[in-house]
């Protein structure tokens, strides 16, 4: 039985279209399965570290919307902290049913195909190859694999890739334009400025960021899955007034983040799971492009070795997401379970300490992980409450 291609790739987001265009750019044969090109992202603020630029040979410029230089915080809409970002271009906002587009349109000129409207419904190992059964059309079979599926995806765990039970985040997004319905904005926040509020949401935050028309917003509680009951609609009725928008305006939608919890195998013979199909997800700020870009770079790295022979290489994928995310998320999720079980105690000796807000946009930046802050932040934290 032949090979359709070298490498499937299961889904076009971002994680999926960086393994692509990576894969294309070392001369692989490569076909992309996804549902919609281009599609919007559901719940994707658009936030990410513009030091991914560094895993590219081409410009992602196109696709940003905005160049984030400060972020502040509050707690309960007031006592607000600022902090700048380092560097000239720390953080950008950028639009990402545009930057899936830019990595698959950049893979397709170097050869791989892709095929739209293709939900994947099962995948198995036949022989040497996996075969990729689709909802529609004719199975594919390669010998590789990316899942790149993401956050509902049944796949990850069927296949023994990732958590056996992944942990997730419940969340509302909501992308309002207050310019749209007549509304004057205010200057909160700043148009170069990412707000984080930490007091509406018991056990979790809001984020806001700025787009080139309007602010994509999000509310989400990291910890016991919702259990507690946040009314969303009621925590963006008191968030929205501050940008100037009406109390129920905005498109929303209800999702589940699929955050990072714990380290896990995330490769098989010939597969190798990438972005939120992955859990990678950070579990303290919700941030998921940073790592979906870095999972699907690693992942055409370690699947272009292993198509060439080096048995290990898969192993390695697995080994450097534990070594560059893995280790600085699990410090991130010790920081997520003190803090957001005791929110105020947290904003006054954390995001308040002279040097905390430098280093959460340090860390937003990519310039610095978890680990550097956490056993002061961790110890700091429990010493208030013992």
């Amino acid at each position: 039985m032949s090979a359709d291609a070298e490498v499937i790739v299961v889904g076009g987001g971002a994680a999926g279209a960086a393994a692509a265009v990576h894969l294309a750019l070392r001369g692989r044969a490569v076909h992309v399965l996804t549902q919609q090109c281009g599609a919007p992202a559901p719940g994707c603020g658009g936030g990410m570290a513009a030091s991914v630029q560094r895993w590219f040979p081409f410009d992602l410029a196109p696709a940003v919307e905005q160049v984030i230089r400060r972020v502040r915080f509050t707690w309960n809409l007031a006592d607000p902290v600022v902090a700048d970002l380092p560097g000239e271009a720390p953080f950008w906002i950028v639009d990402r049913p545009a930057l899936d587009r830019l990595l698959l349109a950049r893979a397709v000129e170097h050869g791989a195909t892709v095929q739209e409207g293709a939900s994947v419904t099962s995948l198995q190992r036949e022989g040497s190859l996996w075969c990729a059964s689709t909802a529609t059309g004719k199975p594919l079979r390669a010998p590789a694999v990316v899942l790149a599926s993401g956050s509902s995806s049944p796949l990850p765990a069927a296949l023994g890739l990732g958590p056996s039970r992944p942990r997730f985040a419940t969340a509302m997004a909501a992308a309002v334009d207050p310019a749209s319905d007549g509304a004057s904005a205010t200057a909160e926040p700043p148009e170069a400025t990412a707000w984080f509020e930490f007091g509406l949401v018991h056990h979790g935050f809001s984020w806001v960021f700025p787009r080139r028309r309007g602010h994509s917003i999000g509310v989400g509680t990291f910890l016991d899955q919702g259990r507690d009951g946040v009314d969303f609609q009621a925590v963006l009725g008191r968030l929205l007034p501050a940008l100037g928008c009406g109390a129920d305006q905005g498109e929303r939608r209800l999702l589940n983040l699929r955050i990072w919890n714990g380290h896990h195998r995330l490769h098989r013979e010939g597969i190798v799971a990438v972005g939120d199909a992955a859990s990678l997800c950070d579990p303290f700020l919700a941030e998921g492009i940073r790592p979906a870009l870095l999972s699907g770079t690693l992942a055409a790295e370690a699947l272009d070795g292993w198509l060439a022979g080096d048995a290990e290489s898969l192993q390695h994928y697995s080994a450097r997401i534990r070594r560059d995310w893995g280790d600085s998320m699990a410090w991130g999720r010790r920081i997520a379970q003190v803090f957001y079980r005791f929110p105020g105690v947290g904003y006054q000796l954390g995001i308040k300490r002279p040097t905390a807000p430098q280093r959460i946009a340090q860390i937003l930046s990519g310039s610095m992980g978890y680990g550097d802050i956490a056993q002061r932040v961790i110890r700091r934290l429990l010493l208030q409450r013992s």
